[in-house]
Order: C-alpha cells, then structure tokens, then sequence
C-alpha cells in the first residue's frame, strides 16, 4: 500500500444545518365543528402512528339557528351545536373542551396585500415572517373585519423573485405577497360567543371552501390549478388552488335550500315536501320521458289534503335555472379575480347540492371545464353516511387540525405580535441599529 493510499481522503467543508422544517401532525384527539345552514357536523379523530386519520367520535344534527352560514338565533344554534357535540364525545368517550370550526359567517373574502419588509442586509428570520403577517392582519383590522387566514403566497428577497421560504438568506427588503381571508369581526364575535355558551373554545377558524378542498383534492389537482365548488344548503364556496398553493376563496349566497325554496313556491306545496320531490324526483336536465311522468302534489293550505297532479318536466325547469345561476356567479367571481386561467381545467364538486341528477354535466358545459364530484378523503372509523360529498367541509376540517395543509408549520405565526405602534418603533430600530 503506498503513501497516497493511507492519506484519509480531505473531506469537504461543513455546511450549516438546515433548520428542521418537517410537517408537523397533532396526535390527538381532537374536534371539529362544521357549522352548516341545512346541517351541523361534529368529528372527533386522532392521527395514528403511521400518519393516518382515524375519525374516534360523529355527531350529526339539523341545524337551527343558521342562515346564510351565519348565527341568526343564538339559543336555537346553541341547542344544535351541543346535541351535535354531544353525539361525538358519547360515542368517543371524550370531552372536548375546544373545536377548529369552519368560517361561513362574515361574509369572508380574499384579499391580496403587497408588503414590503425592511430587513437592513441580515439574515432573513422567523421574526420577519411574523413581522409581515401581522402587516397584513393590521390592513385588514384597519377595515373592520377579522383576519382568519394570513397566508404568503411568496416572497422576493431584494431582485430575487419567486422564493417560498426566505429565511436564512441575506437581503435589505423582503417583499412579500400576502392572500388573506378575512370576515366581518361582528359576525365572528357572535360566532365565538355562540360556541362560548356551548362550553367550547374556538382553537381556529377555517375557510369552509379551503377546508373542502383539502379534503377532497389530490396534489397534482392542487399544483395543476383546480376550482373547488362546495354546494352547500344556505350558501355556495368556491376555492381555487394552484401551484400547490390556495389562491383566491369566495362564498356564494345562493344553496340548495334556494331550490327547494323554488320548488315550494312554484308548485305552491310546503318545503317539507318540496325537499322531498328535489330529492326523489330533482334533475337539471329534462328527458322526453319528464312530459309523461306525472307526480302528485300537495298543495299548501288546501283542506282534506288536496293534491295536485304534475309532470315531472315542471319540477326540472323549476330546479335548472337556480343551478345554472349558481355556475353564471362562480364564472362572474373567477373572471373578476383574473383567475380564469390560473384556475386550470379542472372543477371538483363537493357539498350536498352536487349531488342533484345532471349537475355534474351541466357544470361541464357552463364553465368549459372537467368536472368531477369529490367526496372526503377516506378516514378511518368514519360511519358510512358520513363518506358523502355533504362531510367533504369536515373531513377537510379534522385533516387542518391534524396539520395539514399549513405553511410555515415549523414556526408558531402567533408569537411575538404586537400592535401597530409597538411594530413601528421596533422596525425604526431595527433599521437603524
């Protein structure tokens, strides 16, 4: 063996560690609380050991109290919510003393800030992540609405654009640009003191329409550029996501109760029937058959139970053109966020009002896209009449409070806030210093 061959080979210099960025998973338990205006669902779970959900209490209820995704009567809505919960933790053998709830109250919007973040040509930290998330909160407090999601869309570290994750590199501005969903701050107000008188606290809030789609989306639907449609019964979500990233969300006043609502007015019947009729009989597209088909009705107020005979034809052009305005508002929302193209091909729909005959084609051709119908990623021990379109908004809930779906899951976005004034003084400082 010569001399060269016993020199231990030079190795190179150490780098420095990077920062251990892992996806976090909350281990449980845990509960969720999808607020509907036709429903209120309840989901206890946990994650086990090999990453997966597994669903340990249910509780379903009509809901009360509810219109629109808002609180409308409190006592009403706080009798649903317990009986609702109540469920779960029987069935569980847990008491829950928080919940992560869907935000449908409020009037929730996506709004885009520019920020601009002076960082004086040191590392970029967690503190000026911090610094400009809470930028954004203060314009949207500014306005009078509560910020629920403070989310980077990305960041530019001086000319260098397009960086997910600035920190450790050396710049004198970071610039980021922000998407927040924010709502109505009386609306949340009444909304957490609701779950309040129920003995709960609430852990977070979550975007329904975000919360269904990541629920119901595979990655490459989300990276491909995706619009998620969540027909729910008082209102309508639409979320659209793309590069991995959620980019814009809109709420939609218009359900699957203004069907049956339709359907009871014009054929002059109550609601508890019209329900059933849009449940049996519904479809948005006709068929030479509809004419022949005759259904009987009762007409509403009528003594002796007094029917009245109808062809089925009557109720499908009742029930389309409330469909066909549904899509008309989410091509009007996607053309006025600009996101016409960034929203891909693809549509998934979800909530119970997808599941009416004919609307998954008739979406097809109003909005030029592909459409598919998403039900909830599978969880474990969830019962059967939970694995619908209708708990898509749940099951997405209880993965967010798993952990998923979060950016910048190593830092807590929480810490060291501070008001306006404070940050100002800290920023003059930290310039200068």
């Amino acid at each position: 063996m010569n001399e060269m061959s016993r020199r231990p080979t030079a190795l190179p210099p150490s780098l420095p560690e990077e920062p251990d960025r892992k996806h976090h998973h909350r281990a449980g338990p845990f509960g969720v609380l999808d607020i509907g205006t036709t429903k209120i669902a309840c989901l206890i779970g946990r994650t086990e050991s090999d990453g997966t959900l597994r669903v340990l209490g249910f509780g379903w209820q009509k809901a009360k109290g509810v219109r629109g995704g808002n609180i409308v009567d409190l006592a009403e809505a706080v009798s649903a919510i317990r009986t609702c919960v109540g469920q779960a933790e029987d069935m569980a053998d847990i008491r829950l003393r928080a919940v992560t709830v869907n935000l449908t109250c409020g009037q929730p919007e996506s709004r885009l800030y520019n920020v601009q973040w002076a960082v004086g040509g040191r590392q970029v930290d967690d503190r000026d992540i911090r610094g400009v998330v809470n930028e954004g909160r203060n314009r949207t407090a500014a306005d009078g609405r509560d910020a629920i999601h403070t989310m980077p869309q990305h960041f530019a570290v001086d000319a260098t654009d397009q960086v997910d994750d600035p920190r450790g590199l050396f710049c004198t501005t970071l610039n980021a640009r922000l998407h927040v969903i924010d709502a109505a701050a009386t609306a949340v107000r009444t909304l957490k003191t609701c779950i309040a008188q129920c003995d709960l606290e609430i852990e977070e809030l979550v975007s329904a329409p975000m919360a269904a789609g990541l629920s119901i989306l595979v990655d490459d639907e989300r990276k491909l550029g995706t619009t998620v449609i969540d027909m729910g019964g008082g209102t309508t979500g639409m979320a659209v996501f793309a590069d991995g990233q959620l980019l814009h969300t809109a709420q939609l006043p218009i359900g699957g109760l203004h069907v049956t609502k339709d359907i009871a007015t014009g054929l002059s019947t109550t609601l508890v029937h019209a329900e059933r009729m849009k449940t049996l009989y519904g479809n948005v597209q006709s068929s030479p058959d509809d004419e022949r088909e005759m259904l009987m009705v009762p007409i509403v107020g009528e003594e002796d139970h007094q029917l009245a005979r109808i062809p089925r034809s009557q109720v499908v052009n009742i029930i389309r053109p409330r469909i066909e305005e549904t899509f008309e508002y989410v091509k009007d929302r996607l053309d006025s966020a600009g996101l016409t193209r960034a929203a891909g091909n693809r549509v998934v729909l979800t909530g119970g009002a997808c599941q009416l005959a004919g609307v998954r084609d008739l979406a097809a051709r109003m909005l030029g896209r592909q459409v598919r119908l998403g039900r909830p990623v599978q969880l474990r021990g969830l019962p059967e009449m939970a694995t619908g379109p209708a708990f898509a908004t749940a099951g997405g809930l209880l993965s967010w409070a798993a952990g998923a779906g979060r950016g910048f899951q190593d830092m807590d976005m929480e810490e060291e806030q501070q008001s306006g004034w404070l940050r100002r003084i800290v920023n003059f400082l930290r310039e200068r210093v």
